[in-house]
């Protein structure tokens, strides 16, 4: 049995701010249950959902040395959907009203969490083959296992993988303060180790000290390698492309079933025109929108971020609307200005725009099967789920070339009838503009043509498996790796053991000769002395006869 022990700083259903929670918290149950113990390690915050806090039971209590402090750690322990997770207490650090704060502030906050994970491992009987760590807050992971925990047998052959789902974000703090904060000696602040343009780097640490890197699409893999999407760390992930995969995220389709949604307003049976046509008509009531059949109605769910591509929606977003008969529905939080933003745009365009400004899973999956078209003009996107989910309830993704976006929206050819979406290349608003026309264009004279792009779509399998089945490979190559090295050390002990068994046997015969050489020579002495003794006896008697 593989055992493999995901950390990360948010898993649903515990806690959720963006896809790296839908990940750490849907990918494990997909692996094969007779070959991987897969569990799963998280911060307990205050915040996390209520429903899952009290169905927990505390397991062991401990101290984890984090330098000069040594602060309390209690694990707790539940099993969801069938996969163990331990959770790590402490209000000290995990009681804030959200799981993230400030950067000086959340340093610290998963320095802990990082040496706490190792510290519990023993105390739980759990030796993972292989650490799966998560963004830049468990990055220190592979550098505490490096620098402080090595000399363990217990943790010797342990092999971690990183994981990076946005290296926009990387826990950069300054220098003096983590050392101060995680006691690792100076030599480990060095360019090519954690520090980066002046600071420690967390994220970096994790990236030059894990065994294998991974990124959330192929694209995006190749894309941190250059100047442009590396975020300064691309001299780095080209220094280690040999050990660099890019994997694209799944989704999970239990989750997301449109035939079997509770949260939609009418389920797939089957019929996509009649699936579309009722929840299309639904959505539109309820959230103040022109009831229209044959409105071209475009949704997006995001974070209302540059990144996102709100910068193009915010330069071009009267011209969209002045389209004949398109609608918009947008639903995410972010930034005070795009949020204005937005609020301004709903109030000018009633009946035509509806705004939310905040989140909500109910709305985000009517959004998903209500909608004809989803809009996602992201400046980088590492994979992104939303368009996996908006190819699974019928919606056409209509999104930029970049990242796992590229990877998983093939573009609509209208001469080959092939595709399941419409994308733009450049980062440029026009060009979004010309490809919503033209999605708008295909919507309204050939429906025919539409239907079969929302077919191919929804044919497509954006579920787990695969991903899981290449994880799969990765950790094997890893295991057996550390079962060949574990295996040569073996060899080398007993090939060593011999040596000296073979050693101290010389020693000791070679110890015995000159006892045998003395004995010899006391023999030869007796022998000598009883000769001349016999010898010296006639020639008394001779004596005496004269």
């Amino acid at each position: 049995m593989k055992k493999i022990l995901f950390a990360a700083s948010e898993v649903v259903p515990f806690i959720k701010t963006g896809g790296l929670a839908d990940v750490a918290g849907s990918l494990p149950k997909y692996f094969q249950a007779d070959e991987y113990d897969v569990r799963i390690i998280l911060p307990k915050y205050a915040c996390m959902n209520s429903a899952y806090a009290t169905d927990l039971e505390r397991v062991l209590e401990c101290q984890v040395d984090l330098n000069w402090r040594s602060q309390y750690a209690g694990v707790l322990v539940t099993k969801v959907n069938g996969i163990t997770c331990y959770l790590i207490d402490n209000e000290y650090y995990f009681a804030g009203p959200a799981p993230y704060d400030n950067i000086y502030l959340d340093a610290e906050k998963f320095a802990f969490f990082s040496k706490a994970v190792l510290t519990v491992l023993p105390m739980l009987d759990f030796c993972p083959d292989v650490i799966h760590c998560h963004d830049w807050q468990t990055g220190l992971i592979p550098v505490f296992l490096k620098a402080q925990f090595a000399a363990d047998p217990f943790y010797r052959y342990i092999r971690t993988v990183h994981t990076i789902h946005n290296l926009k974000f990387q826990g950069r703090w300054y220098i003096d303060a983590v050392k101060d904060i995680t006691g690792l000696p100076d030599e480990y602040f060095s360019y090519d180790k954690l520090e980066s343009y002046g600071k420690a780097n967390l994220l970096k640490g994790g990236l030059v000290y894990a065994d294998a890197i991974t990124t959330v699409s192929q694209s995006y893999a190749e894309e941190i390698q250059s100047s442009d999407g590396g975020e300064g760390l691309d001299g780095l992930i080209r220094a280690r492309n040999n050990s660099l995969t890019g994997i694209c995220n799944g989704i999970d389709y239990h989750e997301f079933d449109p035939s079997n949604d509770s949260l939609i307003y009418t389920p797939f049976t089957g019929d996509i025109k009649a699936f579309k046509a009722e929840n299309k008509r639904r959505l539109q009531e309820e959230h103040d929108l022109i009831p229209d059949d044959n409105a071209f109605l475009i949704g997006m769910v995001t974070r209302l971020t540059d990144q996102k591509g709100l910068d193009l929606l915010e330069y071009i977003k009267e011209e969209i609307i002045s389209i004949p008969g398109v609608q918009m529905i947008i639903l995410g939080t972010g930034e005070a200005r795009y949020e204005d933003m937005l609020r301004d745009f709903a109030n000018r365009h009633k009946g035509s725009v509806s705004v939310f400004i905040h989140y909500s899973e109910m709305i985000a999956h009517r959004i998903y099967a209500g909608c004809d078209a989803f809009l996602m003009p992201s400046l980088f996107e590492p994979c992104g789920l939303s368009q996996l989910m908006a190819l699974r309830y019928g919606t056409v993704p209509c999104v930029r070339e970049t990242g796992g976006l590229k990877d998983t929206v093939e573009a609509y050819n209208e001469f080959e009838h092939t595709g399941t979406g419409f994308s733009f290349h450049n980062y440029n608003a026009h060009e979004m503009l010309y490809m919503i026309r033209y999605a708008n264009k295909i919507f309204r004279d050939a429906p025919g043509e539409w239907e079969e792009i929302i077919r191919r779509g929804m044919a497509c399998d954006f579920s787990w498996n695969h991903s899981a089945r290449e994880y799969e490979k990765l950790y094997t190559h890893l295991i057996d790796e550390a079962n060949s090295w574990k295996k040569a050390e073996e060899d080398r002990i007993k090939e060593e053991k011999k040596r000296l068994a073979e050693e101290e046997k010389k020693q000791k015969k070679e110890a015995k000769k000159p006892a045998k050489t003395t004995a010899k020579k006391k023999t030869a002495a007796a022998s000598k002395k009883t000769e001349t003794a016999a010898a010296k006896k006639p020639a008394k008697t001779d004596a005496k006869k004269k």
